[in-house]
């Protein structure tokens, strides 16, 4: 999930210098210095790099610094309290801009969100970086975080062993932590992501009776959905003990447990067959050079009819994360390239069958989540700190500005055996619950399979 867009742009300082910059000054503050003249050349050169957004950045003496067109009602002021943050912010900007947000040492006037979302419009638009010495100087600076078996557990500890009771704050009444799906734009979040869960059946076909493996089951809420209303067997598969503990729980609590089995375990060692592979939201932190032993694992579990689905956040090319967020949020964590995931299919001729873009639904995800987390902010306050609070409000809402702005996607990609001839040939098993209902979300029940081509 995902990234913070002043940083999520992959450019460095360019020569041109676009509009024309103006520094104003405004009385300085007592005992304090005034910017230098190397400084603010430095940072109308960062501006310019990420498309002079309308952002005036005020220095520590009142000065600010600002692109022509940030003069007027929609100018977002951005303060930064010290020489020491602004020379942090101008060596290595992609991470500590979020990084002086979280430590306070740089306040944004007025909706966070917004802020990042017109940094990251702006940065899309902006002509290629004339020079590379940035992003040298950044990938020396981030290596990021290795995904052997061994890294992988301490990077899921990380992000998602930090507490149930922090994710449930602002998640929906599933703990289900992966992009939503809006079917009615005014749907509640609780709503939506019952949608998702739905749809993903409905795009492989799930039936009565079936095998479904899940690798990366989050809290289980999918895993038990797919047993309640679907009548399958599922085997997810997790390496967060916390939420394997909490899936355990709640699977024997609503008597599921003899349909459902939590696995306290690595996808690589994952066993048995299956009818339907699954996985949502997994891939992003699998790492881009395991994902010809991902497809193996695939190939050895999928029955001769079998068919599967990977729900991941992605890039239209590739790009190494945002490295504040590779550090503090999601270690480890490559959201991939539709062409970085063929290894994962083509070694074994799994057929793709169908790839759906949801970006603008994770937008909206993320907008409920936002919501939902400034609601419960002070109890985040109360159980952390401050920064904390400052940290997670900068990942949500720069997350938000990352797929409104396109630098991130998010991809749902359908596939099957090669051979496979009695899937539906229209999508319009995936929709006639709908016309059903009016144009509503019916209740969540397998659509038909399809007739054979012997039938036919």
């Amino acid at each position: 999930m995902e990234p913070v867009t002043i940083s999520s742009q992959r450019t460095s300082i360019a020569e041109s210098a676009g509009p024309q910059i103006t520094s104003v000054t405004t009385p300085p503050r007592e005992g304090r210095g005034s910017g230098a003249a190397i400084e603010k050349w430095l940072l109308r050169r960062l501006l310019a790099a990420v498309g002079n957004p309308p952002l005036a950045m005020v220095l520590w003496n009142g000065e600010e610094v600002a692109p022509e067109s940030a003069f007027g009602e929609d100018v977002v002021r951005v303060h930064v309290h010290s020489r020491a943050t602004l020379w942090r912010i101008l060596l290595d900007p992609f991470f500590q801009f979020p990084e002086s947000y979280a430590n306070g040492k740089l306040e944004i006037d007025g909706d966070l969100e917004r802020a990042m979302c017109l940094v990251a419009r702006c940065a899309a638009q902006a002509p290629p970086a004339a020079t590379r010495w940035l992003t040298y100087v950044e990938k020396a600076l981030h290596w990021g975080s290795r995904t052997t078996l061994a890294a992988s557990q301490k990077n899921i500890h990380h992000h998602y062993d930090i507490g149930n009771d922090f994710y449930q704050l602002w998640l929906d009444e599933n703990l289900l932590y992966t992009c939503a799906y809006f079917e009615d734009p005014n749907a509640s979040l609780e709503a939506a992501q019952i949608a998702k869960m739905d749809h993903v059946c409905r795009k492989v076909v799930l039936q009565p009776g079936e095998t479904v493996i899940e690798a990366g089951c989050g809290w289980g809420g999918f895993a038990l959905h797919m047993a309640r209303h679907y009548g399958v067997r599922v085997r997810a598969y997790n390496i967060s003990r916390e939420q394997v503990n909490f899936a355990r729980a709640r699977a024997k609590a609503e008597g599921l447990d003899d349909r459902v089995e939590f696995i306290l375990d690595d996808w690589r060692n994952i066993t048995g067959n299956c009818d339907v592979f699954l996985s949502i939201g997994m891939l992003e932190h699998v790492g881009l050079k395991n994902y010809r032993r991902l497809g193996d694992v695939i190939d050895r579990a999928l029955s001769p009819s079998g068919r599967g689905l990977i729900h991941t956040i992605g890039r239209n090319r590739h790009e190494v994360l945002d490295p504040w967020i590779e550090r503090r949020i999601f270690p480890g964590a490559q959201p991939p390239s539709l062409s970085e995931m063929g290894p994962i299919f083509e070694p074994h001729q799994l057929s793709i069958l169908e790839v759906e873009n949801l970006r603008m639904h994770y937008v909206q995800t993320l907008r409920h989540w936002l919501s939902r987390y400034e609601e419960s902010v002070e109890t985040v306050r109360k159980n952390y700190d401050a920064r904390f609070v400052r940290m997670w409000r900068m990942y949500l809402a720069g997350s938000v500005a990352a797929f409104d702005s396109g630098s991130l996607q998010l991809f749902q990609v359908l596939f099957a055996r090669p051979r496979l001839n009695e899937l539906p040939l229209t999508r319009a098993h995936q929709y006639t619950h709908l016309a059903a209902g009016g144009g509503q979300p019916g209740a969540s029940q397998p659509v038909q399979p399809a007739v054979s081509w012997e039938e036919r």
